[in-house]
């Protein structure tokens, strides 16, 4: 992959497959193979933390987008949204849409617990990893 980078004049190459993502980056001596972020969902642990980080990309509740997309948090326009700030939700719950390549993509909960934080709004471009949403 370095070879690749070398011959197109790319800075970084990314390849996933399956449950794993290998990233090579030029200038940096760094190569990264992690789970994808379905895989990477943290476990929920017993104890709450005390103070929510003020990084919301580090915070052990964030939701990470699972793909490039823009971001809905109603079903359609008049209805209203899938969830709001301070609502308890189901693992498995959905609670918001990514439209990519026009089709529209839920957004599930991947753990039980009170949605805190919604960090986007509708309309939105997400990025992929970019947070969502923290629940605690």
């Amino acid at each position: 992959m370095a070879d690749i980078l070398t011959e197109t004049g790319l800075t970084e190459i990314e390849i996933a497959e399956k449950d794993s993502r290998i990233r090579v980056a030029r200038g940096t001596a760094q190569t990264v193979v992690a789970p994808t972020a379905a895989a990477a969902t943290p476990i929920a642990t017993a104890a709450p933390q005390a103070a929510p980080s003020a990084d919301p990309t580090k915070h052990p509740g964030a939701v990470p987008s699972p793909m490039v997309g823009v971001v809905y948090l109603t079903p359609d326009p008049s209805a209203p949204p899938f969830v709001t700030e301070g609502q308890s939700v189901a693992a498995g719950q959905t609670i918001m849409l990514i439209e990519a390549m026009k089709t529209f993509n839920q957004i599930k909960a991947p753990r039980a617990g009170t949605l805190t934080k919604v960090l986007v709004a509708s309309g939105d471009p997400v990025e992929f990893g970019e947070p969502l949403a923290i629940i605690e």
